[in-house]
């Protein structure tokens, strides 16, 4: 590795928005690159102290390093079906224009993915038939959340995580589009679960699916476990994007060692390749059990199709 993209590396540092809560708290990251910049989606948490509307939201910063972050807006929740906040982004750059998938939050069984639109990656316009995607069936409660799109055999794939009819095992579902993101367009994928908890470090949940698209490969990062128990991130393969085969039995992205920064957590993973082709995963983390949340990236390598973390 050259010197500066090592000094790169070590320079990065975890990074939390305090403008709500007046300490760092930043949750879920999505990353793209638009408008010569680096903009960076997140979930923030409600100010907590009795305004109206007070909710979660998602936090927008930009940067020209993938270092150093500026916030530089919010998406808030303005309609009826997102009266208790919105969070968990997942962007997209389409045909010049900034595509945000999202989820309701706070209503249990019943929060759902949206969809919205932006010429400038800062204000959205919502997708009429919001919310676009929750699962059917008697194996979930109805419940979607931290979607991830992504094109592939000529098909939009979304990938969410839902929960058992009881609300205690968290797991994968999807949902297949030929045309585009409206609630019609959307086909669930199948009459059951796409990955489920099955690892004793995955416990009882399976969450946040982060893809890369590799020719016919899709390879997809996902977080095991609830927050903090700890959570930590994953890593399975798949084809056709229904069957999903695990990397391997242990985290590929673990939890921190006792002193860090991210001893309570490596969870939330989101993907960013860069134009360069250089591949970031994004991650939140902790060393509080949760008091505080912040963001940062680790570099990912690629042995074929199958991804390797650069040493820090």
């Amino acid at each position: 590795m050259p010197l500066l993209a090592s000094l790169f590396l070590l320079a990065a540092l975890p990074w939390g928005d305090t403008s709500r809560l007046g300490r760092p708290f930043a949750k879920d990251p999505s990353v793209i690159r638009f408008g010569g910049r680096y903009l960076l989606y997140y979930s923030i948490p409600s100010f907590g102290d009795g305004r109206p509307k007070d909710g979660w939201a998602i936090g927008i910063a930009e940067s020209k390093n993938l270092r150093d972050w500026t916030k530089v807006g919010e998406v808030v929740a303005e309609t009826d079906y997102e009266n208790k906040g919105v969070a968990a982004p997942f962007a997209k750059v389409i045909d010049g224009e900034v595509h945000l998938f999202y989820q309701t939050y706070g209503n249990g069984p019943k929060d759902a993915i949206c969809h919205a639109r932006s010429k400038d990656g800062l204000k959205f316009a919502r997708n009429p038939t919001n919310p676009v995607f929750h699962p059917t069936g008697a194996w979930n409660s109805g419940r979607a959340i931290d979607a991830e799109v992504f094109r592939h055999d000529g098909k939009w794939y979304l990938m969410a995580a839902t929960r058992d009819p009881g609300m205690k095992v968290q797991m994968l579902t999807g949902a297949v589009s030929s045309g585009g993101f409206d609630r019609s367009e959307w086909k669930q994928l199948g009459d059951g679960s796409l990955l489920k908890p099955e690892l004793p470090w995955e416990q009882d949940c399976i969450e946040a699916p982060s893809v890369v698209v590799r020719g016919k490969q899709l390879v997809m990062f996902y977080a095991g476990a609830y927050n903090n128990a700890p959570q930590q991130v994953g890593v399975a393969l798949s084809r056709d994007g229904v069957q999903w085969k695990r990397l391997s039995q242990q985290p590929f992205l673990p939890v921190g060692k006792p002193g860090s920064w991210n001893s309570s957590e490596s969870g939330h993973p989101g993907v960013f390749v860069d134009e360069d082709g250089k591949t970031y995963l994004f991650f939140q983390g902790n060393d509080d059990n949760g008091k505080t949340w912040k963001l940062d990236f680790v570099e990912v390598k690629w042995k074929g199709n199958r991804p390797q973390l650069v040493a820090r």
